[in-house]
């Protein structure tokens, strides 16, 4: 404790120079937690985000058939396996809409009945498609609230006939828009309508009864593992076991390349904020020496009464960890600051920015290293000098 008050009062009395000693130490542990901070909370948003959108969700892209095509018909008797819970094929056009003389590009997608739910979509009025519409290829449609605002000029259009593509199509449903939205296929930034596949195919000259995309999700009883193993093996039968006709991903894949990509970061910026902590010890090291050099005759004086080489070591070795400790808990205060100022900015967003605790941990320690690394040259060459010698010094 003597030791410790003796570092306080040596940092006292040079107030502003101790400040500027741990400037560097505060300023590298701010730019560890809040980098390391923002990373963590800009990706657990997104990754909350895909985990919202529902984990048991697969998506199917087929680019070699092998001579034999996925239709409507082998879609349904997928669904038939006791692995799989439904299966949605979609595919996308854009055609200009038209409705008493406003016209929009709107982005047309041609589904089955299944889409729906597997996409998660909530319907704001009417109804989604149903296979009698995909089997009879009727002119129907569904919108979302973007398109039917625009086009139309309210939501409340059930019954509406637009035209898409020079075809008229009668509004049987409204889509609620939904930001959380990972196709982005029915927010607030898109104009969306929803047809029969069967109805888009006949609009098209690119699209075809043969199904190269579409959507898988889990029985209720079963993983996202078990669906994907299973429908990987259907699509393996029927393509000769060829793993290069088809790809399956499913989000729990996406989830965790993001969650890579997100250690990735953390770990480039804390490298990057460490190099900083290492200036501001090379900082720490700098003011000790000259500290030193300052209290030599002190240092003879105390050796002269019986301080032995342990306490001289010590009391300087002491200093300078205070040194860095005091500067990491300005730092962590200050970042806490700053990171509050940074969640009022972005709230609307819906990102949430906190002081990671174990960074905190992190920083705290490898605070507490540097005082020790870089302080202990400067004490090691107090505790060495002999007391005639420092006695005599008259720097």
């Amino acid at each position: 404790m003597q030791t410790l008050k003796m570092a306080l009062k040596s940092i006292g009395s040079n107030k502003l120079r101790a400040f500027l000693t741990m400037l560097g130490i505060i300023i590298g542990v701010m730019a560890l937690v809040i980098l390391v901070s923002l990373v963590n909370g800009a990706t657990g948003s997104v990754t909350d985000t895909i985990s919202s959108l529902g984990k048991n969700m697969i998506t199917v892209s087929i680019s070699d058939n092998k001579g034999a095509p996925v239709q409507i018909s082998d879609l349904s008797e997928w669904m038939q396996d006791p692995s799989l819970g439904g299966v949605a094929a979609y595919t996308k056009e854009s055609f200009t809409g038209k409705k008493d003389g406003n016209a929009e590009t709107v982005d047309v997608y041609g589904v089955t009945s299944y889409y729906e739910q597997i996409q998660g979509m909530s319907m704001l009025l009417g109804r989604f498609l149903r296979s009698t519409d995909i089997d009879n290829h009727t002119y129907v449609c569904v919108i979302n609230e973007k398109l039917a605002t625009e086009l139309i000029g309210y939501t409340d259009c059930l019954g509406q006939e637009i035209t898409l593509g020079g075809i008229r199509y009668t509004v049987v449903g409204v889509v609620e828009d939904n930001d959380t939205s990972l196709t982005k296929s029915y927010n607030n930034d898109s104009l969306s309508a929803y047809i029969p596949y069967t109805s888009l195919v006949r609009m098209s000259d690119s699209a075809t009864l043969e199904i190269t995309s579409f959507y898988v999700d889990a029985a209720e009883d079963k993983t996202t593992k078990d669906a994907e193993e299973r429908i990987t093996q259907i699509l393996l039968d029927r393509f000769e076991d060829d793993e290069d006709a088809f790809t399956v991903k499913s989000q729990d894949t996406l989830e965790n390349t993001m969650n890579d990509v997100s250690s990735a970061l953390t770990i480039l910026l804390g490298g990057i904020a460490a190099i900083s902590l290492i200036v501001g010890g090379i900082g720490i090291m700098n003011i000790m020496l000259v500290t030193v050099t300052e209290r030599t005759r002190e240092i003879g004086i105390r050796k002269a009464i019986g301080a032995n080489r342990h306490v001289i070591l010590q009391q300087f070795l002491l200093e300078a960890v205070v040194l860095c400790m005091m500067g990491c808990g300005i730092g962590i205060g200050l970042s806490w600051a700053v990171l509050q100022v940074i969640g009022i900015v972005v709230s609307s967003l819906s990102i949430t920015f906190t002081l990671n605790g174990t960074v905190v941990l992190i920083a705290v320690g490898f605070c507490f290293l540097i005082g020790i690394v870089f302080g202990l040259y400067p004490a090691n060459k107090a505790a060495k000098m002999k007391p005639i010698d420092a006695l005599h010094y008259g720097g």
